[in-house]
């Protein structure tokens, strides 16, 4: 017969504190602390990362001091090592210069855009009831969820020279709010996507139009953790909206913009999918960002993929350089 007092345990039910202690005697047997555990699930995650990133990163880096062409590639002539000489013709090129101030240029306005742009979306969406708020923000995804190519394709049908819906729109206008250029008698056969100022005008557009959803959701889940007291407050303080925002809204989202300009700095420098579409390839050198200045020189004949490798490498260091710049400058303004 089974003693009364014996408990029976169960599967669900909690071990015992001996039995803890018992497992946790049989992982120091085995040699291996039990602080070690998470570190070492963490390995598979960190050879994948490896493999896919630093592996690539250091064969970048080794032939950007190499001179490799298409032989080099066929693997019938070994890589010539030739030092500092790939960054040398990069940094005394004028086209570099022009890319890296396109780069510039583009990334500065395209991020502030979008950063306004999805600011203010973000905000509307806070003040809207559910069911309006979930259908903007089904709405706007659409067009986040746009691959890059696409958002291209589609941006350069809309300034199509022949058949456009920007020379369209243009041509309803009358002459005194959108005249003509010199010579034309309509707007139909402008060519948008040839020069270069028209160019990135339209590649900010598609940029905005492609990220500021992004910024707008998570402008929104920052506002969502907001408490309504403090614009309770506000308001019987008699502040306006603006004030509101700029003393309650933008300090609370502070960490929110810190890392949504990060990003999106990241993102607006490296541009290459949707220029390459809207410029039809590296054909004007003028228009060239550093991304599609690296493309050009390591796969359009002749090959020169080292230079090609010292451009990516440079455009790495920079973005480097700004995102340690803003994210001290973060930290400052958090200390003071």
């Amino acid at each position: 017969m089974a003693n009364p007092t014996t408990v029976t345990r169960g599967r669900g039910s909690s071990p015992s504190p001996g039995h803890r202690r018992k497992n946790a005697g049989r992982v120091r047997a085995s040699g291996m602390p039990a602080w070690s555990i998470p570190y070492l699930l963490l390995v598979p995650g960190l050879l994948v990362i490896a493999g896919l990133l630093l592996y690539p990163m250091v064969q970048l880096g080794i032939m950007s001091f190499q001179k490799v062409g298409l032989a080099q590639v066929r693997g019938t002539r070994p890589a010539e090592w030739v030092g500092l000489e790939n960054f040398e013709k990069v940094l005394s090129n004028d086209i570099f210069w022009s890319a890296l101030r396109n780069s510039l240029a583009f990334a500065f306005f395209g991020v502030s855009l979008t950063l306004i742009l999805g600011t203010a979306v973000g905000v509307l969406l806070h003040r809207l009831g559910r069911k309006m708020s979930l259908f903007v923000v089904i709405g706007c995804m659409f067009a986040w969820a746009v691959p890059p190519v696409a958002q291209g394709v589609i941006w350069r049908s809309l300034f199509d020279a022949e058949a456009g819906i920007v020379n369209w729109a243009l041509n309803l206008l009358p002459d005194w709010l959108a005249a003509p250029p010199d010579g034309q008698t309509s707007w139909s056969g402008t060519p948008w996507l040839n020069d270069t100022l028209p160019l990135y005008i339209a590649l900010v557009i598609c940029v905005v139009w492609a990220g500021f959803p992004f910024i707008a959701v998570s402008v929104l889940a920052g506002l969502k953790g907001i408490p309504a007291e403090l614009y309770e407050a506000a308001k019987v303080d008699g502040s306006g909206a603006w004030h509101t925002f700029r003393k309650i809204t933008l300090p609370m989202l502070r960490p929110v913009f810190a890392v949504l300009t990060m990003l999106s700095i990241i993102w607006d420098f490296k541009v290459f999918s949707q220029l390459y579409v809207l410029m039809n390839g590296p054909t004007n050198r003028d228009g060239f960002n550093l991304s599609m200045y690296a493309v050009a020189e390591a796969f359009r004949p002749p090959q020169k993929l080292g230079t090609g490798a010292a451009i990516s490498i440079v455009l790495t260091i920079i973005l480097l350089i700004i995102t340690v710049f803003y994210v001290r400058q973060i930290v400052k303004q958090e200390e003071m």
